[in-house]
């Protein structure tokens, strides 16, 4: 791979991310509609319709139809995440002035009225089951959001940044539901629900491990082995897990497997994981065998390719950039290729959603498509430098 076209794509990433102001337009965000929510009569199938389908159109009519570009907290985090790694590489004041204003707005949105904190979505949605309303605290964002503050406070020595995610694991002890099977249990997905995901709930666990190892505390620890032995009970015998349990969730994705994975790393890596080698090491080649082609195309699901979310990538070139071995090199490397050169607009810098067999929908989605990317591509430039670094 080309070091300068990385360097220049992620420099034309940032520009165009910092030009917004790191705000922007969700996939998900229909309900912030005036008319939509109006139109749904708070019917739930009207509400989850009208988010399926401003999903799926290939054109933006969000600002005919009175959606506002907002902050949402997760890509904020995911932000926070990817400019400390930038910082660690090349410490700029620009980079701490942009590390501060980031975390004024996580401290700005945190969710009201919980034990600790956590951090919703700036917008309601509608699941299959439950009405969220707008700010409802989510385990994943809230472990997402956890790990980046202490990725900051560890990259970058800002207190405030550990101060704010010293009190995260009593919103996780306290406030989420729970699935208990025997010692193991599951946490729920929100507050609000009974929810279990096996991705949500392992996040949510790799992130109490990181904090207990941080702040020395072993009641952490003990709950976060708990809580990720539900779902590696769960796994398949080819090394794959199902979204969750319910017949409705039985798929196999890709980036909710590198999600999965990258969990139980944080275990391995913070010397909690040695009894989960053997289930590492065969979801690891799960992965690495069943979601991408040979050029690079990461596949959405493990038994199909279309359609390509840009997740997909940068998941994939967080999780294996930082493997040294050789095919875990060649492929981070032929991903990148692939989708630097697919899914980029040279224009302006930023990434595109969605690819499908004959269709493209270039909706530029902060969130979910411009701050994951960017945090996938510095993790390759951290990694990158510091296996340089250290010969």
């Amino acid at each position: 791979m080309n070091q300068q076209r990385i360097r220049e794509s992620i420099e034309s990433l940032q520009s165009y991310c910092e030009s917004q102001g790191f705000k922007g337009w969700d996939p998900y965000d229909a309900l912030n509609s005036p008319l939509l929510t109006a139109f749904a009569f708070k019917n739930k199938y009207l509400r989850a319709g009208f988010t399926q389908l401003l999903r799926i159109l290939p054109i933006n009519i969000r600002p005919i139809i009175g959606i506002k570009k907002g902050f949402n907290p997760k890509g904020i985090g995911l932000f926070l995440e990817s400019y400390s790694k930038l910082y660690s590489i090349d410490p700029k004041e620009e980079y701490i002035a942009i590390i501060s204003f980031l975390l004024d707005i996580l401290e700005e949105t945190k969710s009201k009225g919980y034990k600790g904190n956590c951090w919703g979505y700036n917008f309601p949605w509608q699941s299959r089951v439950v009405y969220k309303p707008r700010w409802t605290p989510t385990i994943v964002n809230t472990a997402f959001i956890g790990h980046a503050l202490l990725t900051c406070y560890e990259l970058t020595g800002i207190e405030s940044a550990l101060r704010m995610a010293e009190s995260i694991p009593n919103f996780m002890l306290s406030d989420l539901n729970r699935d208990k099977r025997g010692d193991s249990f599951c946490m729920s997905y929100s507050p609000v629900d009974q929810e279990f995901v096996h991705n949500a709930n392992m996040l949510g666990a790799s992130f109490l491990v990181r904090m207990g190892k941080k702040v020395k505390r072993e009641d952490l620890i003990d709950f976060a082995h708990k809580s990720l032995s539900y779902s590696l009970n769960k796994q398949n015998s080819d090394g794959s897990w199902f979204f969750a349990d319910v017949s409705t969730h039985q798929w196999i994705d890709s980036f909710h497997t590198g999600f999965k994975l990258e969990s139980i790393r944080w275990f391995i890596d913070l010397g909690e994981g040695e009894q989960y080698l053997n289930q590492f090491k065969n979801g690891v080649a799960f992965y690495q065998k069943r979601f991408f082609l040979k050029d690079g195309t990461p596949k959405y699901y493990h038994n199909q390719t279309f359609p390509i979310d840009i997740h997909a990538p940068s998941e994939a070139i967080y999780f294996f950039s930082r493997f040294s071995d050789k095919a875990s090199q060649d492929l981070t490397e032929t991903i990148l290729d692939w989708t630097l050169a697919q899914m980029q607009n040279v224009k302006n810098g930023s990434f595109y959603f969605r690819k499908g067999k004959k269709t493209l929908n270039k909706v530029p989605y902060m969130r979910w498509t411009q701050a994951w990317m960017m945090r996938g591509l510095s993790e390759y430039q951290y990694n990158l430098f510091n296996r340089n670094q250290n010969g």
